[in-house]
């Protein structure tokens, strides 16, 4: 989380702030549509308690830092993917706990399963390195680059390491013993994320490479948020083998951003850019003499 601080500009925060149309966007989208469509799909699928708070951590988690890095591929708008993302940390302070009460209630006796001291405990530990991260690179920006390439290769080796020991440890059968349907909500709500962040967006006539970021930043939860919450709220015998339930999450985040970003490649490719069909129009009115 220090790392990730390292790569946000407090100037380039201050003007989107100032100009809030595409954060209000997506972290109205973020905060409106992920915690509602993991709560439709806890009771679409009749998931049991702990399988419900689990969906609905993850649904009320903010954007993650993968949102970024797709939208850097996507050839979206960076300083806007950050600061949505910087905000919906922020704001995730408040808005975790209040939208896990609010949807709990909709659950027999699921309000007494949620932690929200320890919630809110985590979150509160995550932001603080994060803000640090941020007033390092105004301070010392020279220091940024290495903490945040540290940060990375430190976050690779310990998925690595954890994704090994957890193998080891259950089988090697992560992605068999969650039940189908909350296999099925993995999927199917990182995709729902991606659509409907492209389609609001793009109701408020925001340009395309807003469109693009908009609807990275509303599919990718941060998954790390929630695997630390699930850590450090619950005992592990509660929990149990649903920790597990982020990391199939994560995995399916990142084969449907994957599958947008190729389609966007296919599409770039097949399409001439604005540039190539002003250049031929330009070229063929002289030619014919206009």
């Amino acid at each position: 989380m220090v790392s990730l601080g390292c790569t946000m500009e407090i100037s380039k925060i201050k003007n989107y702030l100032m100009k809030p149309k595409g954060v209000a966007i997506a972290v109205g989208a973020q905060y409106g549509i992920m915690p509602l469509t993991a709560f439709c799909f806890a009771k679409l699928f009749q998931l049991n308690n702990m399988e419900s708070i689990s969906v609905l951590i993850c649904g009320c988690c903010p954007g993650g830092n993968l949102s970024n890095i797709f939208s850097l591929v996507l050839q979206g708008d960076m300083n806007l993917s950050i600061v949505m993302t910087t905000c919906s940390t922020v704001l995730a302070l408040g808005m975790m706990p209040l939208f896990l009460y609010l949807y709990s209630q909709f659950f027999s006796n699921l309000v007494e399963f949620v932690p929200f001291t320890n919630i809110i405990f985590a979150l509160v530990m995550i932001l603080v390195p994060c803000g640090i991260g941020i007033l390092i690179n105004y301070r010392v920006p020279q220091y940024s680059k290495i903490i945040t390439k540290a940060g990375l290769m430190f976050l690779l080796i310990s998925c690595a390491v954890i994704g090994v020991l957890a193998g080891i440890s259950d089988g090697g059968k992560i992605f068999t013993v969650l039940s189908p349907q909350l296999i099925a909500t993995a999927a199917l709500m990182p995709l729902t994320g991606f659509i409907c962040g492209y389609i609001l967006s793009t109701l408020f006539r925001m340009n395309a490479p807003c469109r693009r970021t908009v609807s990275m930043e509303v599919g990718c939860q941060n998954i790390q948020l929630c695997t630390t919450i699930l850590k450090v709220a619950f005992p592990a015998e509660r929990i149990g083998q649903l920790f597990f339930f982020p990391v199939i999450y994560i995995v399916f985040q990142i084969v449907e951003a994957l599958i947008f970003i190729v389609l966007f490649r296919c599409l770039q490719r097949l399409r001439p850019s604005q540039k190539e069909t002003t250049e031929y129009t330009a070229v063929e009115r002289a030619a014919q003499g206009i």
